[in-house]
Order: C-alpha cells, then sequence, then structure tokens
C-alpha cells in the first residue's frame, strides 16, 4: 500500500499524463493552424509545400520594351515568394511561335498565366482549357482583347487617354505655349498639330483623344475647334482661339506619316504638333532632320514638339532638346503588376476594377538621366 506522499505524487502524474494527451497528441486535440490564405498578400503555399508558378508570355522578347517589363515581373516574384517563367517570340508576328510557347506553358500545369496576345483567336482554345482546369489569365500591355467571357481575371495595362493626357497637361504648361495662347482670338487662332497613325485602333484613338479632350477642358472647350478628320471633330461654342487639327495618313507606312508631317510643318502655321505614337512620332522626326529642325534657330525653332512612346532617335531628340517632350508607358510597372493580379487570382482574391492602369511618364531633357525614367525609355 502506497503512502500518502507517494499517493499523491502518482495521482499527479496521472493527471498530467491525461491533461496533456487531451491537448496535443491524441487526434482529439486542437489542430494545427490553417496556412496562409493569402489575405497578407503573399500566395497561398500548396498542400505540398510547393512555391506558386506564373508562366508569362509575352508578346516579344528581344525588344528592350519587353526586357523591361521582365524585370518589373521578376521583382514582383521575389517580392511575392512566387516562380515565374518569361517567355515571347522573336517579334510580334510570330503567332505560331507564341502559341507553342503558350501550350508549353500549360503543360507545366502552372498556378496562373500572364499573357499579351498578339492574335486572341489563335489562343482561344488554350483559353478555354484555363477555364476548364481553373487556371487564371492575365492579360498584360494590351492582354487579349475579345477573350471568350470569363477567360481574364484582370488586365495590367496602359490607360492611353492618361498618358496621353499627360502630354497635353505638359504643352499646357508650356511657357511658349501660354504665351501664344494668352493672345490667341477667334479672329487670330493657333493651331496645333495631332499626327495619329489611324482612327481605327483603340489605343491609337484613346491616345489622340485623351490629347485633345485635355487640352480642350485646360483651355476651355468652348474656345477649341478640332478638325482634319470625322472622328474627332469639334466645333468651338465661342468661336475657335485653338483649332486642333488632326492628321491621318492613307496608311501607317513610314513615307505616309512623313507627308502627313511635312504639311502640317511647313504649313507655316502651327505653334505645336504632337504625334500620338511611336509612328506618329517617328513620321515627325522624319520630316524634321530626326528632329534637330526644332532647335532654337532651327527650321521649325519656333514649334513646340512632343511624341508619345519611345525608340533610339525620339530619346536622342528628347535629350538634345529638340522635342520639348515626350510620353512613356511604365513596362516596369507593367511586368510587376501583371504578376501581382496573378498573386491575387491564386489567392481568390475579388477584384474592383479589372483593368488595372500601370501609369505614364513624362520624360524630357531634365530627368531623362534619372535611371528610373531612363530604363522605360527603350530604344
Amino acid at each position: 500500500m502506497l503512502g500518502k506522499n507517494r499517493l499523491a505524487m502518482f495521482l499527479t502524474a496521472l493527471f498530467l499524463c491525461f491533461t496533456l494527451a487531451a491537448c496535443g497528441g491524441g487526434g482529439g486535440g486542437q489542430e494545427n493552424p490553417p496556412a496562409d490564405s493569402g489575405d497578407n498578400g503573399q500566395p497561398t503555399s500548396s498542400d505540398s509545400g510547393e512555391v506558386p508558378y506564373i508562366a508569362i508570355v509575352s508578346k516579344g522578347f528581344q525588344h528592350q520594351f519587353w526586357q523591361v517589363v521582365k524585370k518589373g515581373a521578376e521583382q514582383a516574384a521575389a517580392d511575392f515568394g512566387v516562380e515565374i517563367t518569361f517567355d515571347g517570340p522573336p517579334t510580334e508576328s510570330d503567332i505560331a511561335i507564341q502559341v507553342d510557347m503558350l501550350k508549353s506553358a500549360l503543360d507545366k500545369n502552372p498556378a496562373a498565366i500572364a499573357l499579351a496576345a498578339l492574335d486572341t483567336e489563335s489562343v482561344t482554345e488554350q483559353l478555354t482549357a484555363c477555364m476548364n482546369s481553373g487556371i487564371p489569365v492575365i492579360g498584360f500591355d494590351s492582354g487579349v482583347p475579345n477573350a471568350p467571357a470569363g477567360s481574364i481575371y484582370a488586365t495590367a495595362s496602359t490607360n492611353n487617354s492618361a498618358a496621353a493626357a499627360v502630354a497635353a497637361e505638359q504643352l499646357y504648361r508650356n511657357s511658349d505655349f501660354s504665351s501664344k495662347l494668352a493672345s490667341a482670338s477667334a479672329s487670330a487662332p493657333i493651331y496645333v498639330g495631332v499626327l495619329s497613325q489611324d482612327a481605327t485602333s483603340d489605343s491609337i484613338i484613346s491616345r489622340t483623344s485623351g490629347f485633345i479632350d485635355k487640352l480642350a477642358e485646360l483651355i476651355g472647350v468652348g474656345d477649341v475647334q478640332v478638325t482634319g478628320h470625322d472622328k474627332f471633330a469639334k466645333e468651338a461654342a465661342n468661336g475657335a482661339k485653338v483649332i486642333i487639327t488632326v492628321s491621318v495618313p492613307a496608311t501607317t507606312a513610314a513615307a505616309d506619316m512623313k507627308s502627313a508631317a511635312e504639311a502640317m510643318l511647313t504649313s507655316g502655321r502651327y505653334t505645336a504638333i504632337y504625334g500620338s505614337n511611336e509612328n506618329g512620332a517617328g513620321g515627325i522626326l522624319a520630316a524634321s532632320n530626326d528632329g534637330s529642325d526644332f532647335a532654337d534657330g532651327a527650321k521649325y525653332g519656333d514649334i513646340i514638339a512632343i511624341g508619345f512612346d519611345a525608340g533610339k532617335t525620339q530619346r536622342t531628340a528628347v535629350e538634345n532638346g529638340w522635342f520639348y517632350g515626350s510620353v512613356t508607358q511604365d513596362p516596369y510597372s507593367i511586368g510587376y503588376k501583371a504578376v501581382s493580379l496573378a498573386v491575387d487570382a491564386i489567392n481568390n482574391k475579388p477584384i474592383s476594377d479589372p483593368i488595372v492602369d500601370t501609369g505614364a511618364k513624362w520624360y524630357n531633357s531634365e530627368n531623362l538621366s534619372d535611371p528610373s525614367i531612363s530604363e522605360l525609355v527603350y530604344e
């Protein structure tokens, strides 16, 4: 028979054993905490602990624009703890190669795909397969226009109207333009030329109308008349003290763009001229000896030239101060936000807007040396 002290010790040990069994190890205790659900912005880990894999298929690969997109995507992958691959065909006319790249990406069973489609019809089968497999697809850059309903989670792209408005705001702030505007009247209007590659592409239309609408807003809608093309035409209710002329050449060929720019520049009536994309700006550059004719005291030295996009010749013209400045998309942000949206999709995060603006930047001779601007101004 146990003594009182030994009996007390025995009962205490027995009690502790039952307590530990109830709290931890047996199947009746509390389960381990659930894995991260993604509420903190990080991707949800799979049951196997594998890092989520996101396949990125762009429109191209070699052009500097896509290399900056890739750089932004790689930074986002590091920030969000995911694994990515970044592929793209040699040129933006290699549709079949892009389709093969997308097929290869699907064979790896990714957690999500980011796609800038060259031709939506060519990838419809793959988009349907993604929907059937529960693989979310993120559009980026120009996205996946007219994709099957429900196949695209969201798109990271430039708001072209907002980007073009930046060019209008910068022109309005220019001291030479402001001075001429102050003395303009319905009997002595000033002219602004707009060279637009076409009037059919959504992005080009937005880059044209965004500039026109913002400039008219700043000046006063009733004081601005828009001529040259029915798509953009507007009458001035108060009598036009500013006339914006839109020129859309017959084709997008470099020779036609140059001829249209020459017609404006040699007329001798324009205070400013704006090229609404790289091709439009290219026409202006070709008609002005790569922009040098806009230098102080040169042939068109009293005309303010503004561009959109980049390219080596346009960059040089801006750097030398021949172009007052230009607007560039933000390819780094495009890549970064494409991956960020893919992470949101993996985590089943609801989205407030299916189109996420990746922004645009104004660059001129003063800020072009800034690394945060310079890397966006591709050549």
